[in-house]
């Protein structure tokens, strides 16, 4: 893959969502929570004022609604700034 965020931005592979509850109920796809986790897979450069503190193989969690959701060669990931991250794990 030859994708290069610009500036402060990163892209992020989201974790599968839930196929299964605790108790063992299968999730239908309407019913299915979007994930709040992923792996990083390509890091820009920053910015003078913003440093990058993930790396690709990162860990993270973001919010519900952040970031742009984008398709490459049939995957679908998510590209935002570093500043809607909000943890490494």
């Amino acid at each position: 893959m030859n994708v290069k965020p610009l500036s402060d931005r990163v892209l992020i592979l989201p974790n599968p969502a839930e196929e299964k509850t605790a108790g063992g109920l299968i999730i239908p796809d309407t019913a299915k929570e979007k994930p709040l986790a992923g792996k990083v897979v390509a890091v820009g450069p920053g910015t003078s004022e913003v440093k990058m503190e993930v790396k690709v193989g990162d860990q993270v969690l973001y919010g519900k609604y952040a970031g742009q959701e984008i398709q490459i060669e049939g995957e679908n990931y998510l590209i935002m700034k570093q500043q809607d991250i909000l943890a490494i794990i």
